[in-house]
C-alpha cells in the first residue's frame, strides 16, 4: 500500500506532573526535513526522536510538537521561604526598625522580585518517566502513519485511472493512423502537381516510404505503453515509490510530446493534449506519493 506524504498524527502520556501531549505534522519534500518545535524535549533525547521519526516516516517536512498541561495541584510556583524572610529583614531595617505596620507592604514589594517567583521550573521529560514519552510518540507516529495509508489509497486510486486513460487515449491515437498516412501521400502528390513535376512512380514510393518512416509512432506507442506498465508495477510493488515515479512519469512524457511532434494531424494532436494534462495531473500527484 502506497502512502501519502501528508498526514497529521497526536497522542498523549499522563506523566506525574501533567499531561504530555505528542503532535506530528507532514508535508510533503524531497528528504527527510524534520523540526522540533519544543523547548520541553531535553537535548539528549534530540537525537533519539529525530532518527525514529526518520526511519518510520522516510521523508517530508515533519514538525515535531511537544505541549505540557501541568496538575491544578502541581501548577502554582513554590514560593522560597528562606529567601523572603531576609529580604523581609534586609528591607526592616532600611524602612523603620522593629516596625510591624509595614509587613503587608513589603511582602507585596518581595513578592514582585524576579528570584522570588520566577524560579526555574523542574525538567517535564526525564529518563524516568521517558518510556511513556517515547510510548506517546510512537502513538502520535502511529496515527500519522495511519492518515499517510488513508491518503496513499485516495492517490493510488487517482493516478492509475489517469494512466489507464491515457493509455485509452493512444489507443484512439492508432484508429487515426490509415487516415494520417493518406493525408500526408495526398500532400505530397498535390505538392508535385502545382509543380507540374512527374515523378517516376518507384522514385516517389521510395522517398514516401522514407518519408512516412520519419512520421511513424510506433516506437513511441510501444515505448509509452512500456512505462506505463512500469509505473503501475513500481506503484504495486515498492514501499516507498514516490522518487522512482518522478523519473517514469518524465519518461512518459517524452514519449507523448514526441508523438505530438510527428503528428500532423489535428484529432491526433487533440489526443495529444488530453495526454499531457492527464500526465500533468499524475505530475503533481505522484509528489506527494512517498
Amino acid at each position: 500500500m502506497i502512502r501519502s506524504m501528508t498526514g497529521y498524527g497526536k497522542a498523549e502520556a499522563q506523566l506525574e506532573s501533567g499531561k504530555l501531549t505528542v503532535e506530528i505534522r507532514s508535508l510533503n519534500a524531497k528528504s527527510a526535513d524534520i523540526n522540533i518545535k519544543s523547548t520541553l524535549l531535553p537535548k539528549d533525547k534530540d537525537l533519539i526522536v529525530r532518527r525514529k521519526i526518520a526511519e518510520r516516516l522516510q521523508r517530508g517536512t515533519i514538525d515535531v510538537f511537544f505541549t505540557f498541561e501541568a496538575n491544578a495541584d502541581g501548577s502554582a510556583r513554590q514560593i522560597p521561604v528562606a529567601l523572603v524572610k531576609n529580604y523581609m529583614e534586609q528591607l526592616r531595617g532600611i524602612c523603620c526598625a522593629n516596625s510591624e505596620f509595614i509587613d503587608a507592604a513589603l511582602l507585596g514589594a518581595i513578592l514582585r522580585f524576579p528570584d522570588v517567583t520566577d524560579t526555574k521550573k523542574a525538567d517535564i521529560i526525564t529518563d524516568a518517566n521517558w518510556p511513556l514519552v517515547e510510548k506517546a510518540l510512537d502513538g502520535a507516529i502511529d496515527a500519522l502513519d495511519t492518515y499517510r495509508e488513508t491518503e496513499g489509497a485516495a492517490l493510488e486510486k487517482d493516478v492509475t485511472g489517469r494512466v489507464n486513460l491515457i493509455l485509452s487515449l493512444y489507443d484512439e491515437v492508432e484508429s487515426h493512423e490509415a487516415e494520417r498516412i493518406e493525408t500526408i501521400k495526398a500532400h505530397l502528390l498535390k505538392n508535385l502537381d502545382e509543380l507540374s513535376q512527374k515523378p517516376n512512380p518507384e522514385r516517389f514510393e521510395q522517398e514516401l516510404i522514407y518519408y512516412l518512416e520519419k512520421y511513424d509512432i510506433n516506437e513511441e506507442k510501444v515505448r509509452l505503453r512500456q512505462h506505463c506498465k512500469y509505473f503501475m508495477e513500481t506503484l504495486a510493488g515498492e514501499p516507498y515509490p514516490g522518487k522512482k515515479l518522478g523519473f517514469i512519469i518524465q519518461e512518459m512524457g517524452r514519449e507523448i510530446n514526441t508523438t505530438g511532434s510527428k503528428a500532423n494531424h489535428a484529432g491526433i494532436q487533440q489526443l495529444v493534449v488530453r495526454m499531457k494534462d492527464e500526465l500533468e495531473k499524475i505530475r503533481e500527484q505522484s509528489m506527494n506519493i512517498l
